[in-house]
């Protein structure tokens, strides 16, 4: 069974709809967290990692940030999925010095977190291994959870993935 590790969004926990989701989907694990405490949750999802290495991990919002710091810590090299990310919005660099493969998907009708900042996010890593996907859906990315697209984008990257046996 696909693993999967979810880094939920500010507003959310591991009992929200995309947690609900993926554990009903793959083996996942979605630890929770203190948002108010940016360091605490990367330090939070560091030691998750080493304790249940998944073959995917994914972040939604903050929890893309969170993704974001852990990859660029070298706390996560295998392949991510990031969920209308948050990084470029809180400030972080842009560069994901990573070479398994990167999703990183934005609803184009997103009013909390702008689109543009996945676009830059992209461009400043833009290679064979990241791909943008831009969808027809708001900032919790509800109709690609409820079409199958969460699901199927998680499986590409599994499909790939050298990090879990």
């Amino acid at each position: 069974m696909i693993k999967v590790h979810f880094i939920h969004g500010l507003n959310s926990s591991p009992q929200g709809n995309k947690a609900r989701l993926l554990a009903a989907h793959f083996d996942a694990t979605t630890p929770a967290m203190d948002t108010s405490d940016f360091e605490g949750c990367i330090d939070t999802h560091i030691q998750a990692l080493r304790k249940a290495p998944p073959h995917v991990a994914v972040g939604s919002s903050f929890g893309g940030a969170v993704l974001c710091a852990l990859i660029q810590r070298c706390a996560w090299t295998g392949p991510s999925l990031f969920l209308a990310q948050a990084a470029v919005r809180r400030g972080m660099p842009l560069q994901l010095p990573i070479k398994s493969p990167v999703y990183i998907v934005h609803g184009l009708r997103d009013e909390v977190v702008n689109i543009d900042d996945s676009r830059k996010l992209y461009a400043a890593n833009a290679g064979s291994h990241v791909r943008l996907i831009e969808v027809d859906d708001d900032h919790s990315l509800h109709a690609s959870a409820t079409n199958g697209a969460l699901i199927t984008w998680i499986e590409e990257l599994a499909a790939v993935s050298t990090h879990c046996p």
